[in-house]
């Protein structure tokens, strides 16, 4: 006879089993019975975060940084409801978590009770799966099944909602090997007959003359080995290769073959390249809006080749020649085999031929500003960051802004999972929880958190956290006293009608962190930011660097609102086409 447990005992026994070692939190009336089994369990440590979406994004980072799934638990009501922005952020970016929410008893569902919401309704459109368990003798299998439908196929998060009278109920316990899940609900393609379009595939990049691989986040998603056999591959072949905002780090800055981001941000000779290619291989990307530009003239010359473990995502913005649904890793090894079957090369003088153009390219030194005088250039501060954190274990996280460009254009990274952002929902307040994930899930590394003065005070309380947890991490401001990117849009967009979007109420930073007893310092001038992030590094402890920068630097190069992807503005050509702008009105 299977073993009793209570609601709360089976749930931490299956959070053991699957080796869950940290969890993020907030308590409540609906998750008392929870907590109060977590003294329990030793082995699991809860972080105590200051606001549910905290919770959301620190399981985030933890999950970004470790490739294993970030759990959350949260209460009824406004707790399940301030988680709904990290579970959609996790949902745009494929981020596998498990979020555990509390409920009213069974018999309160419906009668608008304290604390009550639809947290199942509410949640449906924004993760791969939910539960509200009213049994709890079903109560393991659906969280053993939970993990597992995060992690598989693509990725996401799912929640489980438990009501208060379930928690407490006694039930059978099933062990993990005692579950069985159906493949389909699991969405395996291990078994997709992909072999021919392997082949197709292989041959179509042999033949190339101008080809180009494209990176996304799916590579990083897939796991470490994913992203060696994409570089492996790209060393293969020599082919030059650029990669999304999510998907940096897949292919090392340092590469001779890595050209950097792409898209509205990103290098001009990685856009240029792209829109003249004959051949794409687009690697786990979506052909998202911001990479693709103005969709009837993107790369109008090239055959497409897409690999991505969602069906859905083949031909939904880009029709594509040949689809290959799949795992980026299964899929690259049988890449790799078929190339070295056939004992495929690229032509040599074409190959070269289609290099000294890239390399034309790279001559406009798209990312070149100039440093003159006392007055710091954010990209200044970001370079200075790298030159200064290079050497160690360093992961970045950001928030959303013109700080997130820069960051992703002047850090360098040279390994996966070291760049943690959002990417698909843009979330503003995003960056420090993630940074507190991280460092829970990287105890030795160093976490910089590359914060805007505007994005960085909508999660400002997890400092808090931080200094409970005595977690080192490091907030690392570029404040130019604006919300930087609306700012930025309104000159280009909108005649330079600032509505606002300047922040002429900003906390004294280094007062506010030393109020949450971390230290807080300021770098106002160029001569002082080595000092100031040398300082920042060897503090033990949580630290907000305050780095005044010049309030009205934009962000470039730049592919102007409504126009093609190799349509781009540069920073010594800092202006919008009157005609792009008016179409970019309703695109931005």
């Amino acid at each position: 006879m299977a073993k009793l447990m209570t609601g709360a005992e089976i749930l931490f026994q299956v959070l053991e089993d699957h080796g869950v070692r940290h969890i993020f939190g907030y308590p409540g009336g609906a998750v008392l019975p929870i907590y109060d089994e977590l003294k329990n369990h030793k082995s699991i440590e809860h972080i105590l975060v200051r606001h549910e979406q905290g919770a959301g994004h620190a399981a985030e980072g933890y999950a970004r940084s470790s490739g294993k799934p970030g759990v959350l638990l949260v209460t009824s009501g406004p707790g399940a409801t301030n988680a709904v922005t990290a579970l959609t952020d996790a949902y745009m970016d494929s981020i596998p978590l498990v979020c555990i929410t509390g409920q009213v008893p069974t018999h309160l569902i419906g009668t608008d009770a304290f604390q009550e919401c639809d947290t199942t309704g509410i949640t449906r459109p924004c993760t791969k799966h939910n539960y509200l368990v009213k049994d709890v003798n079903s109560l393991s299998t659906v969280i053993h099944e939970a993990f597992m439908i995060a992690k598989s196929g693509r990725p996401g998060p799912v929640v489980i909602d438990i009501p208060k009278d379930v928690q407490f109920a006694s039930g059978s316990y099933k062990q993990k090997k005692e579950i069985f899940i159906p493949s389909h609900r699991l969405f395996d393609t291990k078994n997709f007959d992909n072999n021919n379009q392997v082949e197709e595939a292989t041959k179509l990049i042999a033949n190339s003359k101008k080809p180009i691989f494209y990176i996304g986040g799916g590579c990083i998603n897939s796991g470490p080995e994913a992203s060696k056999l994409v570089h492996d591959f790209v060393k293969l072949t020599g082919v030059p290769s650029t990669m999304t905002l999510m998907g940096l780090g897949t292919v090392p800055a340092s590469d001779k073959c890595s050209l950097g981001m792409l898209g509205m941000h990103g290098m001009y000779e990685a856009n240029l390249a792209m829109h003249d290619c004959d051949v794409m291989v687009n690697i786990g990307a979506r052909f998202d809006d911001r990479v693709t530009g103005r969709l009837d003239a993107f790369s109008p010359n090239s055959k497409k080749i897409h690999i991505d473990i969602e069906a859905s995502n083949i031909n939904k913005n880009i029709k594509v020649d040949i689809p290959i649904i799949g795992d980026v890793k299964n899929i690259l090894k049988k890449v790799i085999a078929s190339w070295k079957k056939n004992n495929y090369t690229i032509n040599k003088e074409d190959l070269e031929s289609w290099w000294n153009k890239i390399n034309e390219w790279k001559k406009v030194d798209c990312l070149d500003f100039s440093q003159t005088g006392n007055t710091i250039k954010p990209q200044y501060a970001v370079q200075r960051l790298y030159e200064l954190t290079k050497d160690r274990d360093t992961i970045i996280t950001t928030e959303v802004g013109q700080h997130q460009m820069w960051a992703a254009q002047y850090y360098k990274f040279e390994k996966p999972n070291k760049w943690i952002t959002s990417g698909g929902l843009g979330t503003m307040g995003f960056g420090y929880p993630a940074a507190i994930g991280a460092q829970i899930a990287n105890p030795k590394s160093l976490v910089v958190d590359i914060a805007g003065d505007g994005s960085i005070l909508m999660n400002i309380q997890e400092i808090s956290t931080a200094v409970q947890h005595r977690l080192p991490v490091k907030i690392f401001i570029l404040n130019n006293e604006y919300m930087g990117m609306v700012r930025q849009w309104q000159e280009l967009l909108h005649g330079g009608r600032y509505s606002e979007s300047y922040m002429d109420s900003l906390p004294d930073f280094v007062k506010l962190a030393e109020s949450f007893h971390a230290k807080g310092l300021r770098a106002m001038k160029t001569d002082e930011v080595d000092d100031t992030i040398k300082e920042m590094i060897e503090y033990d402890g949580p630290v907000i660097a305050d780095i005044i920068v010049d309030k009205e630097e934009n962000c470039f190069p730049m592919i102007q609102s409504g126009s093609a992807h190799n349509e781009m503005v540069l920073n010594k050509d800092q202006k919008q086409d009157e005609k792009s702008a008016e179409k970019g009105k309703i695109l931005v």
